[in-house]
């Protein structure tokens, strides 16, 4: 509980800082400090479901970055297999790295799908995490209200209710634009999958070839 505790409280106040007036709605934390022991309990798992969505947003942040590296990659084997068509001696070597440079070609194209997919999943991603933050200052209240802490019924629980159907609106509505974006990213991935397997095939014909570097 304490490391759970360690690690969302800075969260909170960077999304406290960052939402702004944008589901941003807290809960005084001195009304929360005078919450008993049984109803701090009650808030672990809104506290959890927090921990879990800064878990996803960084699990997005680092997909986004190993793909930046494999596209790297692929623009280097793609610049070097194009190096090897001039050199090649003959129709056969010339041939085979010309099929070298179309999967070097599908293979960007993919991964620049790939990537454009990762950026708007790491976008809901983010949006999550700030219902995750508006849902947990929800529990928080109602947990105050509950142990009717004195200041706890100033506070209006439309205002925070309304700020996570709209945040969970907006997440909706977000994870709809990513069918645009898997659908690309799945047809330029079919399109790598055709151009690696000739390349395969072409080169002592196995999926294995030393030609082909597999993601």
């Amino acid at each position: 509980m304490k490391r759970t505790v360690k690690r969302v409280l800075p969260v909170l106040l960077l999304l406290a800082a960052a939402c702004g007036p944008r589901y941003g709605l807290r809960v005084p934390d001195a009304l929360v400090t005078k919450l008993p022991y049984e109803s701090r309990i009650e808030l672990l798992e809104s506290e959890n479901d927090l921990a879990l969505a800064i878990d996803r947003v960084d699990e997005a942040s680092n997909e986004i970055l190993r793909t930046r590296d494999a596209l790297r990659r692929a623009k280097t084997r793609q610049a070097a297999a194009q190096d090897e068509e001039k050199r090649a001696p003959d129709a056969t070597s010339r041939e085979v790295a010309q099929l070298a440079i179309e999967e070097a070609r599908a293979r960007v194209e993919y991964l620049r799908a790939k990537q454009r997919l990762n950026v708007a999943k790491q976008e809901v991603e983010a949006l999550s995490l700030r219902c995750a933050f508006a849902r947990f200052e929800l529990a928080r209240l109602e947990a105050t209200r509950k142990a009717k802490v004195e200041g706890s019924e100033k506070l209006e629980p439309k205002k925070y209710e309304g700020q996570l159907s709209e945040c969970e609106a907006a997440v909706k509505a977000g994870q709809a634009t990513l069918e645009a974006d898997s659908a690309q990213e799945k047809t330029a991935r079919e399109g790598w999958e055709v151009k690696k397997s000739a390349l395969a095939k072409k080169t002592f014909d196995a999926r294995a070839s030393p030609y082909v570097e597999n993601l």
